[in-house]
């Protein structure tokens, strides 16, 4: 019974491939005006300064209110 060993081969690293800017830039727009409209409804959206009428949105994000610091009472 004879083993074989596997011997090792030259081979060359691999390399990532580069993703340009302009493939990048508008999903981080879209993403950026996206976090500006939940930090707008978690932050802001309340009383005198309220985007939708009632108190709906303020009762839905009202827990995400305190964990991230705003005060809401």
């Amino acid at each position: 019974m004879a083993q074989t060993v596997a011997q090792p081969t030259a081979t060359t690293p691999a390399v990532p491939a580069k993703l340009p800017l302009k493939a990048i830039a508008p999903w981080a727009v879209f993403f950026g005006v996206l976090m500006l409209v939940l930090l707008y409804f978690v932050g802001a959206e309340q009383g005198a300064t309220s985007v939708v009428s009632g108190e709906d949105v303020h009762e839905w994000v009202h827990d995400a209110r305190h964990l991230l610091g705003f005060p809401c009472h």
